[in-house]
């Protein structure tokens, strides 16, 4: 029988909906209780939820939890998550885990000490559209992998989110907001990145919040909000990563990867699941036979997107598990922290003009197969 791990949440606004709903589906964990600096927020996760609400210091003590999700704004991610692992709980943080690879390694240093767990969102790239291209990538499908393009453009957060003000700020911008989930499945896809170079921008010195309640007000932009960056895999292999917030229309996808006998189109990594298609020599693209993956059938329908196969949580899932197996988490502290790396080398690249070498490594995670995927659900 698979030990159940209670879970206690920090941080009640948008993103804490989907962990409440969907860490339901999976074995091995129960939210138990929940905790914001704005108590009404919690209070009213709670009831909703039906768990504990409680102050942040109470959560922190409480002997029934022994997992706290972090889901406060980027800037007070290493903060809080330091304080959970100093309380003596294995941590799991919304990403970006860190702001800088500084904080990242002394995260690292306590966790090791306390003989604790970190992992980090996102977990998308656990999804079955992923999964699979993961497996044809493994089975010699395209070849070995040489280049690639990736793109996550549009026109910016504060037409949709009721708070957007922190996207804005250093800690925030597409890099480090959306970044993690291309990184994240490049690391699943293809490994390690040797180095970064990248060229960054911004269009506007300020933005007007579109989106209800705050319709109006005006935010200075204080971070780059138009990078384009070139990564170098350890493998060989050359990706550009194109990150904006300032473009209203493009014909880009999502990831496109290039092998020597073929190329694979990967769907939005954002998203668990799509349609994965690929080409052989004969460049005839087609799509790969769905399969039955438990991560790629639809169980939610969302507004703009139609059904959608949603299972965030499955990484803490994972974690959980791990900790019980004594294995490698797939959302681990090491991976998290190479990705970290990457995505601040990229900010840095773009300020000084030269590349940047990675001071990380990590291995590539665990393949998450059909029924390695099912084994983590109820």
């Amino acid at each position: 029988m698979t030990k159940t791990l209670g879970v206690g949440i920090i941080g009640c606004g948008n993103i804490s909906t989907t962990y409440f709903s969907l860490a339901p589906l999976f074995k091995g964990l129960e939210v138990r209780a929940c905790a914001d600096l704005n108590e009404a927020a919690a209070k009213a996760r709670a009831a909703e939820y039906n768990v504990r609400a409680q102050s942040i210091d109470a959560l922190l003590a409480n002997d029934e939890i022994d997992v706290i999700v972090n889901l406060t704004i980027p800037d007070a991610h290493y903060p809080v998550t330091k304080r959970i692992l100093e309380a003596g709980k294995h941590a799991y943080s919304e990403k970006p885990l860190v702001l800088t690879l500084e904080q990242g390694e002394d995260l690292a240093r306590i966790a090791k000490e306390k003989g604790l767990a970190v992992g980090c969102a996102p977990d998308t790239f656990l999804g079955g559209a992923h999964q699979q291209a993961r497996q044809y990538i493994d089975q010699g499908g395209v070849g070995r992998i040489t280049s690639g393009t990736c793109h996550v453009m549009g026109p910016g957060m504060e037409m949709w989110h009721p708070n957007p003000d922190f996207f804005f700020l250093p800690g925030g911008g597409p890099i480090l907001d959306m970044g993690p989930y291309y990184i994240a499945n490049l690391i699943n896809l293809i490994g390690p990145v040797k180095r970064v170079a990248a060229l960054t921008s911004k269009a506007w010195e300020t933005r007007t919040i579109t989106s209800e309640p705050r319709k109006g007000e005006v935010l200075s932009v204080k971070t780059p909000t138009n990078i384009h960056a070139l990564l170098e895999f350890q493998n060989g292999a050359t990706i550009t990563l194109s990150a904006s917030w300032d473009v209203w229309a493009h014909r880009h996808a999502n990831m496109e990867l290039y092998g020597t006998e073929g190329a694979i189109f990967v769907p939005d990594p954002n998203f668990f699941g799509g349609t994965v298609e690929v080409s052989g020599r004969d460049k005839e693209i087609r799509a790969l036979e769905p399969w039955d993956h438990p991560f790629g059938k639809f169980n939610q329908e969302h507004p703009g997107h139609g059904p959608l196969a949603n299972y965030r949580t499955a990484g803490l899932a994972d974690m959980v598990q791990a900790l019980t197996e004594g294995r490698d988490a797939r959302c681990s502290l090491a991976r998290t922290l190479h990705g970290v790396d990457v995505m601040t080398s990229i900010l840095k690249s773009g300020e000084t003009g030269q590349f940047v070498e990675m001071t990380t490594t990590c291995t590539q995670p665990a393949a998450l197969g059909i029924e390695e995927a099912r084994a983590l659900l109820k």
